[in-house]
């Protein structure tokens, strides 16, 4: 995610050298397209541009629109599961109690298995959305439980199963009352909406036709641009048209940047800056003796 208010000249060459380099191409053929072949039968009508440039505009803005509600809603997400990962520690630490059937050692060694898990939740869940096969969720397992969660398919909902099983045991042996129970329930359920949430945008391909024919009539808005200024300016018309070609193509391109917000990517959401912190507070909440370092921004401007 973006961290400055500010962009880099070198980021911004960096992200549409290409586009401007194929832009200039498309003008320069437009342009003596134009001179040797088009000139000797007849002149493009400018109505044509302004009426596609006009349109593009608008339906470019719609899916920039669409985009940053997609991102945005994943910030969101990500948000509520810090929140909830804290409510879920601080009850789980300050609901329980110890019981003739569940003396004060086991139910601390239960509250930090709890906790510990949660964090395999939160990693295990970051790497699914990313596609990572990294199991930094490991750390936080014991060996059995890495074995039973090896084979499914849906490792974060496996260890949501976990969880509500050793929070039944609680509320079997005395450690939690009946309305406790269910608040603690209802933060295991926050977890399984935030993650079928994130799943959903992950798993939710934003229509292709839109991208495509954005992208095509974008093309033919500049080829368009380049032909009818080649009457009026000449050789100028070559850059009016890579400028007015280079600014409608990088507004596409940071609307398409948005539309996948859990890629590893500048623009995506800092789900390793959110992971991190999320253990750094349940792991200062159970007295852990090592709590990691923040993750770190990269050159001030972004952090993942």
């Amino acid at each position: 995610m973006l961290i400055t208010p500010t962009v880099r000249l070198t980021s911004i060459v960096k992200g549409t050298w290409k586009h401007f380099l194929i832009d200039l191409c498309v003008c320069i053929v437009a342009y003596f397209f134009n001179q040797h072949v088009l000139a000797n039968l007849f002149d493009v009508p400018p109505i044509i541009p302004t009426l596609l440039g006009t349109a593009l505009a608008f339906f470019i803005g719609f899916n920039n629109n669409q985009a940053y509600d997609r991102w945005w809603e994943a910030r969101k997400i990500w948000g509520a599961l810090v929140n909830d990962s804290r409510s879920w520690t601080r009850q789980l630490l300050q609901y329980t109690r110890n019981t003739e059937q569940l003396p004060e050692t086991e139910l601390l060694a239960i509250r930090k298995k709890m906790v510990m898990r949660h964090l395999a939740f939160v990693y295990a869940l970051k790497e699914s959305l990313r596609g990572s096969s990294a199991k930094v969720y490991h750390d936080f397992l014991s060996e059995e439980e890495i074995k039973a969660v090896e084979h499914e398919v849906n490792r974060p909902n496996a260890l949501l199963m976990m969880q509500s099983r050793d929070l039944e045991f609680l509320y079997r042996t005395g450690a939690i009352d009946g309305f406790k129970f269910l608040e603690l329930n209802r933060m295991i359920t926050n977890f399984c909406d935030q993650m079928g949430q994130s799943e959903r945008i992950r798993n939710t391909i934003f229509p292709t036709t839109y991208s495509y024919y954005s992208r095509f009539f974008i093309w033919i808005f500049i080829i368009c641009v380049t032909l009818v200024t080649a009457d009026m300016i000449n050789l100028w018309a070559i850059g009016a048209g890579t400028l007015v070609g280079y600014v409608f193509l990088t507004i596409h391109t940071i609307g398409q940047a948005l539309l996948n917000p859990f890629d590893y990517i500048p623009t995506g959401i800092p789900l390793d800056q959110i992971s991190r912190t999320i253990e750094i507070n349940l792991l200062r909440a159970i007295d852990h003796p090592e709590i990691p370092d923040p993750i770190k921004n990269l050159d001030n401007e972004y952090v993942m």
